[in-house]
């Protein structure tokens, strides 16, 4: 994964993922909606087969945009973790009860 930022403001950035597509990017995108500070998340892959996501994000109230991105990660790495765990109590939990 590489990224390329094409556009940096005080309250907007816009940036390119090299070989990245909807899956990272709408879960990004929604995740950084989650925030309030948050003017517009999206992004747009100009063509399917031969173009990288460019994702746009506008904050408000002085809010930096490289902060809601950075938070938005976090967010996603700690339901990330949680859903791990989660998921391995139900393997474990599933052959305790197929062993039975």
């Amino acid at each position: 994964m590489k990224i390329k930022i094409l556009k940096r403001a005080e309250n907007e950035l816009k940036f390119e993922i090299e070989g990245e597509g909807h899956t990272l990017c709408n879960l990004l995108e929604k995740t950084i909606l989650e925030d309030e500070d948050i003017d517009m998340a999206a992004y747009n892959i100009p063509h399917p087969l031969t173009s990288n996501p460019i994702m746009y994000i506008r904050t408000k109230g002085g809010r930096k945009p490289e902060d809601a991105i950075k938070e938005a990660i976090k967010k996603i790495i700690d339901i990330d973790e949680e859903f791990m765990l989660e998921f391995n109590k139900a393997l474990k939990r599933w052959s305790e009860e197929s062993s039975n």
